[in-house]
This record gives structure tokens, C-alpha cells and sequence, in this order.
């Protein structure tokens, strides 16, 4: 088993921008905002561990890479202008060429960790290339190499549907201003945990528990 302190993470933000999202756009843009922002303190204040950003959009118009992997630093901020929800929710096809385009990436890395962000307010109603079944093979491999994933949704089942996927992380919301602002207030804590973990090198503790160890006692989903 390999002990090496983790050294690099590697964030993956994969966010639905289909037409649903313009509902709680607002608030999705200043929360998205801080959470690049947070990244970037916990980066300045823990040198020894990078961190890298890697950030894509989708919907059924096209799934963007609005941030190609870089060190989290002075980078895209989301506005009104480049954060235009419209269409479906091409779900599996933005997790399969994110994930896929990412690993192929980190092929000759080490010591490192991934954190995979999904955030989506619907189901998958759209994908083309990647089938449900292929996604859940694709993540349960990459959680073997210590990938942990994270799925944060709205207006459906979002439990049932982290299950299906084999992502034991997962969050609900409700489609409102406030409630999207909680929820980037959690998911940011929950990251302050996370990189907590990797400090102490805790790598058994990354997989589960995402949202859990908040404060004690208490049940994000």
C-alpha cells in the first residue's frame, strides 16, 4: 500500500448549465465564485500540497471546459456572460469526457487525489456518447485509484441516483436562492475537511463521509 503523503489535488468541478439552472443562476455564479476562492486560500496557506482546478460546464448545446487544468491561482471567474444556462442536461457524456480527459492527464502522476464535483438540478435527459452503465463502470474504476466523487443535485432523487452511479457522496438542495447558497457554504466546509484529511494523510478516510463530518451529528442529506 502506498503511504506517500498526498501531494497534489486535483479538483474537477463538472457543473450543469442547462436551461433549469437559470432559476438560481445569481446565486450560483457567487457561489461557484467563492469556491474558486477558497480553493485558492487553502493553496496559498498549505504549500506543500498543490492544488489543481479543472472546470467544466454542459448542457445540451455543448459541454465547455471553461477551465482547462491549472494551478489554482488568478483564474476565470463565473459571470453572467460566460455562465449561460439553456437546453438539456447531457449528464453522462460531461462526467465521461471530463473524467476520462483528466485521468488520461494523470497517467504518469503520483501521489496525488481527485475530487470530483458534480453539481446538477435534473436528470440526465441528454447524453450521446457515454451510457449509465459506462459512467458507473468508469467511476467505480477510477475510485480504485482513489478518485472521490461528490454529487450534488436538485429536483430529483439525488440519493437513488448517487447510488446508481456508485457515488456514495451526495447532497440535496432545493432550487432556491438561499438553499443554493447553503449548499456552496456546506460543500466549501466539507472541502476544508477533505483537505484536512490529506494533510494528515488520512487517504483511508477520503472515500465516504463527504458531507458528513461538517459538525457532529449532523445529516447533510
Amino acid at each position: 500500500m502506498n503511504t506517500a503523503p498526498i501531494n497534489k489535488v486535483y479538483n474537477l468541478i463538472i457543473l450543469d448549465e442547462s436551461g433549469s439552472m437559470e432559476s438560481i443562476k445569481g446565486a450560483t455564479i457567487n457561489g461557484f465564485n467563492e469556491l474558486l476562492q477558497s480553493i485558492k486560500r487553502s493553496a496559498m496557506e498549505d504549500l506543500g500540497i498543490q492544488q489543481w482546478v479543472n472546470f467544466y460546464s454542459f448542457n445540451g448545446a455543448a459541454i465547455k471546459e471553461q477551465v482547462a487544468l491549472s494551478l489554482a491561482g488568478e483564474m476565470l471567474q463565473l459571470t453572467r456572460k460566460n455562465y449561460l444556462p439553456e437546453d438539456m442536461t447531457p449528464l453522462y457524456d460531461a462526467i465521461g469526457m471530463a473524467s476520462n480527459k483528466l485521468q488520461k492527464a494523470l497517467e504518469k502522476e503520483s501521489d496525488y487525489s481527485v475530487l470530483v464535483t458534480i453539481l446538477t438540478d435534473g436528470e440526465e435527459n441528454n447524453s450521446k456518447e457515454y451510457t449509465h452503465t459506462a459512467i458507473n463502470a468508469l467511476i467505480t474504476a477510477l475510485k480504485s485509484k482513489g478518485w472521490v466523487f461528490t454529487y450534488i443535485g436538485a429536483n430529483h432523487d439525488v440519493e437513488k441516483v448517487a447510488f446508481s452511479l456508485n457515488i456514495s457522496n451526495h447532497l440535496h438542495f432545493s432550487a432556491n436562492v438561499e438553499e443554493t447558497a447553503a449548499m456552496f457554504t456546506k460543500n466549501k466546509k466539507s472541502r476544508e475537511v477533505f483537505m484536512d484529511k490529506i494533510r494528515r494523510n488520512e487517504k483511508d478516510k477520503l472515500q465516504d463521509n463527504y458531507f458528513k463530518e461538517i459538525n457532529p451529528g449532523e445529516t447533510a442529506n
